[in-house]
Order: structure tokens, then sequence, then C-alpha cells
């Protein structure tokens, strides 16, 4: 870890982005109304934001347990992301 004159650590990461995938049991809709996304929130600033991580996006998938073709799309919809770079 390197410092910086002021005593805070340098952001190593700076200038490279990132996408957080969360899957729960839960509706992803309720998950980001009820709770704020807390646990997504927490990990972009402590974690990816400290290293200097931007932009940081997520994709919040619900329910799970769904029919196969429903995972099919977000599969198809995650590689999308991973081809674009976003």
């Amino acid at each position: 870890m390197e410092y910086q004159k002021s005593g805070w650590p340098k952001r190593l990461l700076a200038g490279r982005s990132a996408r957080i995938v969360v899957t729960m049991g839960m509706p992803a809709l309720m998950c980001r109304w009820m709770f704020g996304a807390y646990g997504v929130r927490c990990f972009e600033r402590s974690m990816l934001g400290f290293a200097g991580i931007k932009p940081i996006r997520a994709s919040l998938y619900g329910l799970t347990f769904a029919d196969d073709r429903k995972c099919a799309r977000w599969v198809e919809g995650l590689r999308g992301y991973g081809v674009r770079g976003t």
C-alpha cells in the first residue's frame, strides 16, 4: 500500500470500473426499496471506492429460483456486459 503526503492511502486502482452482480432469493426491487441495497452500497464504498474504482455499477437479480428461460436471459445480459466491458 502506498500513501500520499497527507497520510491517506493512494487509490491504486483509479481509472478502472466494476460491476457487482448480486443474486438473492427476495425480489430485487424489494431489496432496493425496503433495504436500500445496503450491502451493495457498503461494498461499493468500503472496498471498491476505497481502492479508487469508478464507476461502480450494480446488477441485482432477485428470485433466483426462477424458471430456466428467465435465468438464460439473465446470463445473456451478463454476457453482454462482459463483451461491452461495462
